[in-house]
């Protein structure tokens, strides 16, 4: 009897490893309003794949392969010297810092040019040479977007979030009188209007990776925490407004800009911008997506 006890509990625990523990939204019929967003970097790797490995190795070890056969004489060594490589260039390299103390990025001319565009930065001379000036502006986008490290250079990064930015056509969103939370899925930005006026600027954001897609549409929040749990994956979701199906507005728990995972969903934001659409909103804000998120 207790090995049949002991066979049971055996097969029930290979049932719930194997089922595993589901998606981080809600079922759209629960009417449930907490839990979507952002695992944690590694619950996200495995729950979804976003930048693990595939196939039957994600649920279990991998196995090994059968070693070759070892053979009775032993082979020569050969003693031909290895060609040594050629320095190639990296377009992610960090280069000597210039006279104005800051480091120039291979994108030097592009993100002065969208800095001019955004203002706010400082002054800015589209030139594509580093100097003191534009040091301090780099850094102050840097800093102000969450970019590491925050050194000046007009890196990748840089260059990504200025262009999204500066690009950002915020008459897309269709407003009301009222307040009104939009997100430009395929730029990943976020701003808020109020009276058909824009009263938070464009900032960046990180909505549903492959296969937990954000849908464009039209919504309303209907339900706001300052602190929501998610049972999914056992995280606090700081400034949560809650908006369809277990999706909502909250503060990330992980690097913004590390675009190999994202959210289950939710619409990820950095601190400061989380506060102030907490301040902004309210239940019955208006939400509206439009676009869709490349590679979802």
């Amino acid at each position: 009897m207790r090995r049949v006890r002991h066979t049971f509990r055996l097969f029930a625990l290979v049932v719930v490893v194997l089922v595993g523990t589901g998606a981080c939204t809600f079922d759209p019929r629960s009417g449930g309003s907490g839990g979507g967003g952002a695992a944690p970097v590694g619950a996200a790797e495995q729950a979804s794949g976003a930048s693990g490995t595939s196939g039957p190795a994600q649920h279990g070890r991998p196995t090994p392969a059968s070693p070759a056969p070892r053979s009775t004489t032993a082979a020569p060594k050969k003693t031909t010297p290895k060609p040594k490589p050629k320095p190639t260039a990296s377009t992610s390299a960090p280069t000597s810092p210039t006279a104005s103390g800051c480091p120039q990025g291979q994108h030097q001319r592009a993100v002065e040019t969208y800095l001019a565009r955004l203002g706010g930065f400082g002054a800015v001379t589209v030139d594509g040479r580093q100097s003191a000036a534009d040091c301090a502006a780099i850094k102050k986008f840097q800093k102000r977007y969450g970019i590491r490290p925050v050194e000046g250079r007009a890196g990748p990064t840089t260059l990504d979030v200025a262009q999204r930015l500066a690009t950002t056509d915020t008459t897309r969103c269709k407003a009301g009188a009222g307040t009104t939370f939009c997100v430009d899925l395929t730029r990943q930005t976020v701003w808020a209007m109020r009276g058909g006026k824009v009263v938070m600027a464009p900032t960046v954001t990180r909505t549903g990776m492959s296969g937990y897609r954000t849908p464009s549409g039209t919504y309303t929040v209907n339900f706001r925490n300052p602190k929501e749990w998610s049972d999914p994956y056992e995280v606090w979701l700081p400034y949560w407004q809650h908006f369809t199906q277990g999706m909502g507005f909250h503060e990330t728990t992980t690097y913004l800009h590390d675009k190999s995972i994202g959210s289950h969903g939710c619409v990820n934001l950095l601190h400061a911008d989380a506060v102030r659409m907490w301040e902004l909103g309210k239940v019955g804000t208006r939400v509206v997506l439009v676009g869709r998120r490349p590679g979802t």
